[in-house]
């Protein structure tokens, strides 16, 4: 579209504004409206700025808004709407399209928008409309707040934004190539500006008490003032700098003019004796072409150290995400006029208002009254203001607001901020980048200014210089940040001059907390740790409690008339409800499971329409098996389904996530909670220092130095300076050794004009000098030359490969590397377990792995490293809760017929499990038999055992039923069964009493297998009790407490259990019981006589049995803690040592407080116990006995000795 070309009302509009003859405007009578439409016209505009396109167009603001500004400040209501136009004309083109268009027509529209904005700029350049901007402003600041109307405030804020826009419009590069020195538009406008006296008139609002409102306006305007300018060369003018300026300007021409000479000496010695334009051709020796020949070279030799492979070549486009991020603009030496004028300006604005304006802009930041980003003008007057302060004679009286620990704080919390929200923010990333800077160079100047403050000759002023540097290296946060910038630079989103101000920054830091270490002894800082404490996921189970019994049978009976008013027709039935999604990916048995949650949860909703269409619609997707009913269920069935399925305890889990599923950890994978723990350290400079010593540090100062031609003699330094402290104060010169680095220093040493940067000619021939040294020792510093190192590799270079410890460097807390054996290994397994149908192939390679433990993500890993898998999906994970646990009506026939067939048999349940076809656990058939009424009780079920014969104790009924033992290894249970069934068993009958002599002839096979001492114990231990109950005459259960870790590991064996339950002791009945008990129901005479059948005979202990002439206390007796420690049989009734090769394998420890004595502690009872005849055998063996670190001691002593005979 040709914006020449304007709309008709657009045009109308603007011819009824009125003409310009001469110098002289004369306006229409439809004036005032004219200008009152253009605003409305400009409100309504498109998104590509059509009306504010043409309006820039026909030139409308220079030919006819700025005449009639001029000439027509008188009228008042005139005024204000051009003000108002003008103000909507110029606004920055961001915030007319929000942010730089990427597409190609709309980035048109916008840079067109920005040339018309820079032709107001241009016109803006006068110093009538100053001067009636001036005016105007003066008389309205001159009116007392009384007779000021909202009218005038809004006039003043608009003028201000005009201003305000007008010098926000940038440069155009294209029209502005003018050397330093020249005046550009920008100088031109401020010219105008300070010719009219608005300068002074914004000094004046930055510093009156009533004009505290626009404080923000006032310093954003300050900010565009001096955008182009440098603080450094402002303070220098006029002091007598002027031939510091001239010797900086001619240092240049000098190194240019030295670089120039030298290069033509090099071509003069260069040049070929023969004519120039026969350059001949010539064969390179040991350089080969593409094919296996040598290269020939068509041109001089004088043009051979220049060949390369690349010559001829097209460059290589860089992607666009991988450019360098643009600089901003430099600065530029204005015009001497207008310096001086800025010069002044900063002095005054020093003098009488940066203290006031400074903390009214951070109060109104503080409590948020600015817009979003605000802080970017108060961070940079921070670092302008400070600067110019600093080098022009420095009163540190001027800048005290900003001088202090809390502007360090708040700089440095913007800093961090700014550094976060790049990191999260990838598309804006370069914006905050740019934010960053300006809070860096800030910090930076703080810095500075602290460090002048030392070389005050006043003491107060070093004296605070102390404080606030003992309060920023005290903190972590301070000392923490330069590592944290240098680690996340990014050249594609930060310029270079960020990383120009932060290795500056970072140089001065390190200096000043050197120099403030030095001389001080035992200097304390602060340090946070984040301590990272474990907590075990809290189970989807657990998370939501299901409702109770109670809960549900109240529910039902609410759901019963809804529920037939669904069966009967009476209420519709949704038709959106879809049991079955053929498109997932998730199997159709967990499909089947997950529906079954659905109805659940519908039912537990109130739901009874969705509930029963999934019950129908489920039935005609999964018709096998009679799942959810046979295909003609009638009403009385679903109903008695529906209920089934609302008190069914269905598991609910938690879906697992399907992204990234190499990311899955072990199952009890644990959460981790941060605190943050806060204490003090001495601290160590050098310690400090060595957290620099990596590899983005060193990264990121070689690529600085790539740029030394064009660096500033301040940047190499501090660039040199840093990697000297690496390489020579920590003696990590190996760090330095990288080829990228080497190649620098090449061009740094073959550079004509290297003369000007001796420091780091210096640098690179101590660093080659170190590398060379090495490589004649270490012929793999070579290779070591490709890669970035760390501390650990530089230790491994220099003092050997193999010098590392275990746990140290880079590879600490790392997974162990896969030996060949081990890969071996894992494909044995691999292959073994794959075809195996129902077992997870990885649960059962970490079963058979050995040390060191692998995780089950290793192990997938490494499969699929191997080639055996596609991905870590080959490897999904059993998901818990998919089986199903409504019984169909085969099942329930199969069930009944099972316990028809098996009622009588001994073991009625395991008969049951070993002959069902559905796989269920025990707890779910127990409960289905009593659901269905094969069973009353659960007593019924118990494994029945034969006894040779009636004890005096034992009832006419014949055997006792005693509790099922564990059969999960003939049936196959999972553990989880297992679990459900050890829950289920039910307790021993009380009213059992043991046979005589029953468990002698296993109690005579575990003696011969080593568990002698856990026999004489449980010996003792049924003594006890049965002499307390002759004593009290009343009979309690009594657990048997194992409290040494040899009997805790006989009552974990199955055989000794069985021992037990042939004595008629009682295992736990239930989870709130731990150990066995001696049941109430067995006399003191039975408990003697399973004693008697335990106690061991040996061949050489003549006499009657052990412990048989004086029955003892069990340790469980509370009267024994108040006994005084037997002699000699103390220790011999309790415990024994029994031999090393003991056939029990140690289990589980549970440590327990019990307020009884232990058992090594000797037993006691109303008298002291008489010493028992011990056996020749005995006394020989352990003439006292030991408790066990007696025992384990003299285990090691007797290998100690067995050691010592094989070696002579």
């Amino acid at each position: 579209m040709d914006w020449y070309m304007m709309n008709c009302e657009l045009l109308a509009t603007c011819s009824a504004l009125g003409y310009l003859e001469g110098d002289v405007y004369h306006r229409e009578p439809d004036c005032l409206e004219s200008v009152k439409d253009l605003i409305r016209y400009l409100r309504h505009e498109d998104e590509t700025r059509d009306v504010r396109q043409q309006l820039g167009a026909a030139q409308i603001l220079q030919n006819d808004l700025l005449p009639i500004l001029v000439q027509y400040p008188q009228e008042k209501v005139l005024f204000d709407a051009v003000i108002r136009l003008m103000v909507n004309l110029t606004q920055p083109a961001l915030l007319c399209f929000g942010k730089v268009p990427q597409d190609a027509t709309s980035r048109h529209h916008f840079l067109q928008v920005l040339s018309y904005l820079q032709a107001y700029k241009e016109a803006f350049a006068s110093e009538k409309v100053f001067g009636v901007l001036s005016e105007k402003l003066y008389d309205l600041l001159q009116l007392d707040w009384e007779q000021r109307q909202e009218e005038d405030t809004l006039l003043i804020e608009r003028i201000l934004l005009l201003v305000r826009n007008v010098l926000h419009v940038p440069p155009d590069p294209m029209e502005e190539q003018g050397v330093d020195g020249d005046a550009s538009v920008h100088d031109r406008v401020l010219w105008a500006l300070h010719i009219s006296g608005m300068d002074d008139l914004l000094k004046f609002l930055a510093s009156a008490q009533a004009e505290q409102q626009w404080a923000l306006h006032v310093l954003e305007i300050i900010s565009l003032m001096f955008r182009d300018q440098s603080p450094e060369e402002l303070a220098a003018l006029g002091q007598g700098q002027a031939a510091a300026e001239h010797g900086e300007d001619t240092r240049e021409l000098e190194t240019l003019r030295q670089r120039e000479l030298a290069e033509k000496r090099a071509r003069a010695l260069q040049r070929p004796s023969r004519h120039s334009r026969f350059g001949g051709s010539y064969v390179l020796q040991g350089l080969k072409a593409i094919g296996d020949r040598d290269v020939v070279f068509h041109k001089g030799l004088h043009n051979l150290k220049s060949y390369s492979h690349d010559l001829g070549k097209e460059m290589r486009r860089v992607p666009r995400r991988r450019q360098a991020a643009p600089e901003a603009e430099p600065p530029r030496r204005s015009a001497r006029n207008v310096r001086l004028f800025l010069c002044r300006f900063c002095q005054d604005f020093l003098e009488g208002c940066y203290n006031r304006l400074m903390l009214l802009v951070k109060d109104q930041l503080v409590r948020e009254k600015a817009q979003q980003h605000d802080e970017t003008y108060y961070l940079w007057a921070t670092a302008f203001f400070m600067a110019f302060n600093r080098r022009r004679g420095f009163r540190p009286e001027l800048v005290s607001e900003t001088v202090g620990v809390r502007a360090f704080h708040f700089i440095e919390q913007n800093l961090t901020t700014y550094y976060e929200m790049a990191l999260m923010d990838k598309k804006e990333a370069v914006t905050w980048a740019r934010r960053m800077h300006l809070a860096l160079k800030a910090y930076q100047e703080l810095l500075r200014t602290v460090q002048e403050m030392d070389r005050s000759p006043e003491q107060a002023v070093r004296d605070s210089s102390q404080v606030i540097k003992s309060n920023i290296f005290y903190l972590m946060e301070y000392r923490e940040l330069f590592l944290a910038l240098f680690r996340k630079f990014d050249e594609t989103k930060q310029p270079r001059s960020f990383l120009r101000d932060l290795v500056e920054t970072a140089h001065l830091f390190l200096r000043m907390l050197e120099r403030f270490c030095r001389g001080r002894t035992g200097l304390v800082v602060q340090s946070k740790r984040v301590r990272r404490r474990k907590k075990p996921r809290v189970p989807a189970s657990l998370a939501s409690q299901p409702p109770s019994a109670a809960e549900l049978e109240e529910l039902w009976a609410g759901l019963g008339p809804q529920l037939q008013a669904c069966l009967q027709g009476e209420v519709p039935l949704p038709e959106d409800v879809v049991p079955f999604d053929a498109a997932s990916e998730t199997p159709v048995e967990e499909q089947r499971a997950e529906a079954l949650l659905r109805i659940q949860g519908c039912l537990q909703d109130a739901q009874v329409p969705q509930a029963l269409r999934l019950l129908r619609s489920a039935r005609d997707v999964w018709p096998e098996g009679d799942v959810f009913g046979p295909p003609d269920a009638g009403p009385p069935e679903e109903t008695r389904l529906l209920r089934e399925i609302l008190f069914a305890p269905l598991p609910r889990h938690v879906p697992p996530e399907a992204e990234e599923p190499e990311e899955e950890e072990e199952e009890d994978e644990e959460e981790e909670e941060e605190m943050m723990q806060v204490s003090e350290k001495e601290f160590n400079f050098l310690d400090y220092l060595k957290r620099f010593a990596c590899a983005p540090v060193v990264r990121a100062l070689v690529l600085l130095l790539r740029g030394y031609a064009r660096n500033s003699p301040r940047t190499n330094h501090c660039a040199a300076r840093l990697l000297h402290r690496l390489a020579r104060d920590l003696r990590m010169e190996a760090l330095l050794f990288q080829l990228s680095l080497f190649a620098l220093f090449h061009r740094l040493l073959s550079d004509p004009a290297a003369g000007a940067h001796q420091e780091l000619v210096a640098l690179a021939k101590f660093i080659l000098g170190k590398f060379f040294a090495l490589a004649a020792t270490n012929k793999k510093a070579f290779v070591e030359l490709l890669f970035w190192k760390s501390p650990a590799a530089v230790r491994e270079m220099t003092e050997g490969y193999s010098s590392l410890q275990e746990g140290e460097g880079a590879g600490r807390g790392r997974v162990p590397p896969w030996t060949p054996q081990e890969e071996q290994e894992l494909r044995e397994l691999y292959w073994k377990y794959k075809e195996v149908e129902g077992e997870d192939v990885i649960a059962a390679i970490l079963a058979h792995l050995p040390a060191p433990g692998r995780t089950r993500r290793q192990v997938v890993k490494q499969l699929v490293r191997l080639g055996l898998a596609s991905s870590a999906k080959d490897f999904p994970r059993e998901r818990k809760g998919t089986r199903l646990v409504l019984w169909t009506q085969e099942q329930e026939e199969e069930l009944t017929r099972l316990f028809e067939e098996f009622q009588g048999s001994e073991d009625v349940l395991g008969n049951i499990m070993k002959h069902l076809t559905a796989r269920r656990s025990r707890a779910r058939v127990v409960e289905k038999l009593l659901g269905l009424g094969l069973v009353s009780e659960r007593k019924e079920l118990y494994k029945k055992r034969r006894r040779k014969g009636n004890g005096p104790g034992l009832s006419v009924a014949g055997a006792p039923a005693v509790p099922a033992q564990d059969s999960s290894a003939e049936d196959g249970d999972s553990e989880e069964e297992e679990d459900e069934d050890e829950a289920e068993e039910g307790p021993m009958e009380e009213h059992w009493a043991p046979e005589e002599g029953a468990g002698q002839g296993l109690a005579h096979r575990l003696h011969q297998e080593g568990l002698a001492g856990p026999l004489r114990w449980l010996e003792n231990c049924l003594r006890r009790t049965a002499g307390d109950r002759e004593e009290d005459g009343v009979s309690h259960p009594v657990p048997l407490v194992p409290l040494s870790e040899e009997n805790e590991d006989a009552m974990e064996d199955r055989r000794f259990q069985s021992l037990l339950r042939q004595l008629g002791l009682r295992p736990p009945a239930s989870e709130q019981e731990s150990f066995w008990r001696i049941p109430a129901a067995l006399t003191p005479q039975q408990l003697r006589r399973a004693a008697a059948s335990i106690a061991h005979h040996g061949p050489d202990s003549p006499g009657p049995p052990r412990q048989l002439l004086e029955p003892s206390r069990c340790p469980q007796d509370p009267d024994s803690a108040e006994q005084p420690s037997a002699g000699l049989g103390s220790d011999s009734e309790s415990e024994e040592p029994v031999p090393i090769s003991s056939a029990v394998q140690p289990g589980t420890k549970r440590h327990r407080e019990l307020d009884s004595e232990d058992e090594d502690g000797g037993s006691s009872g109303t008298e002291p116990a008489p010493a028992t005849p011990h056996s020749q055998e005995d006394e020989d063996e352990d003439p006292q006995p030991l408790g066990r670190r007696k025992r384990v001691r003299r285990v090691e002593e007797e290998e100690e000795e067995e050691e010592e005979e094989e070696e002579d």
